[in-house]
């Protein structure tokens, strides 16, 4: 099988696509550490994502190197979680976040992750691999 978090790790900064009512947005978002098929990630409870996340669970990540030497896409659902040891993780590993949020315990610090559906890669070499997980 595919090892899709070595891709992620290298290149955690991507685009994250999420449905809002009829129209589809995208943004930017930081991989944060993945867990088998969760692929981890934050926002706050204050920002239109989060409602867009609730509302529609459907996403697709995206990221790849300067260089575009492999294109990696990432589709599943997004599930939240108020584990304070994951919380605490993606505070320790990541200091911006850590000075946005302080404390796990933060009510408006909402940790997600994305139950790894489908992963697709591209690149100019092999072109378009699927692998369902």
């Amino acid at each position: 099988m595919f090892d899709f978090t070595t891709v992620l790790k290298e290149n955690p900064d991507g685009v994250l696509a999420t449905q809002d009512g009829a129209k589809v947005r995208t943004r930017v978002f930081k991989y944060l550490f993945a867990d088998g098929n969760k692929i981890y990630f934050c926002t706050s409870s204050q920002k239109p994502v989060y409602d867009q996340l609730k509302a529609n669970p459907n996403v697709s990540f995206c990221t790849y190197p300067k260089d575009f030497t492999l294109v990696l896409s990432v589709c599943g659902k997004v599930i939240f979680t108020e584990d304070a040891a994951l919380k605490k993780r993606a505070l320790d590993e990541n200091s911006t976040i850590k000075g946005v949020y302080e404390t796990p315990d933060n009510p408006i610090f909402k940790l997600f992750y994305i139950d790894a559906e489908e992963v697709e890669t591209f690149s100019f070499a092999d072109g378009l691999k699927s692998y369902t997980l």
